[in-house]
């Protein structure tokens, strides 16, 4: 948010935060739903650079298309197993995983 638009906010009575603040995250809760992002994202770019559907990505890992999304999405129901899973089945190495959770 740019600084004009936060001082114009709280001058009004309004508090400015974060989500953090907002949800009451504890560190190791924000910590854990970036990862979860961050994995997300990788996955979404890796089968996009592979050139694969979500369809053909459910095949590979024995899934449906449509948790292919949730997984893409960011979905707190898909498992970190499956997120895993599926880059590994779009031939990610462990120092492939590394770099999506590191610079994400």
């Amino acid at each position: 948010m740019r600084a004009e638009k936060r001082k114009r906010l709280q001058a009004r009575g309004w508090k400015v935060g974060s989500v953090e603040e907002f949800l009451e995250l504890s560190e190791q809760e924000s910590a854990y739903i970036e990862l979860r992002l961050k994995l997300a994202r990788g996955l979404k770019a890796r089968r996009h650079a592979r050139g694969l559907s979500q369809t053909q990505l459910a095949k590979a890992v024995q899934s449906s298309q449509s948790r292919v999304a949730k997984m893409e999405a960011g979905d707190p129901t898909v498992s970190l197993d499956l997120l895993v899973r599926s880059l590994l089945a779009l031939g990610a190495s462990n120092r492939d995983l590394g770099q999506i959770i590191t610079h994400g």
